[in-house]
């Protein structure tokens, strides 16, 4: 299990905890954090579980494919942290990861 925090655009922290395997984004599907709506259930083929990854997590977190780089010019305000949470997998080494929602999700 991992800690993993959710901030909203506004300030509005979530913290949940996540099962290992999961990704970033079923944990917070399945504990309703807003924000992260994932139309297309984690597949990799859209961008609305867009999410900042808090600098400090970015090398913990891996280097985004070249399929989740595509999908990231679907989504606003794209930075250089930026990650599709689908993407990421749950693992102990995550435990404490903060990530961010864009304004564009709010």
């Amino acid at each position: 299990m991992a800690k993993i925090t959710y901030i909203e655009f506004d300030g509005q922290e979530h913290v949940i905890e996540a099962r290992n395997g999961l990704s970033v984004m079923e944990g917070a599907v399945k504990n309703n954090i807003p924000g992260i709506d994932a139309d297309c259930g984690g597949a990799c083929a859209c961008a609305t579980c867009h999410v900042y990854v808090d600098p400090a997590w970015l090398e913990k977190t891996g280097t985004r494919s070249a399929m989740e780089d595509s999908m990231l010019d679907f989504a606003e305000n794209v930075e250089p942290n930026s990650r599709l949470s689908c993407q990421i997998k749950v693992t102990e080494a995550l435990d404490g990861l903060v990530v961010r929602l864009p304004e564009s999700q709010h």
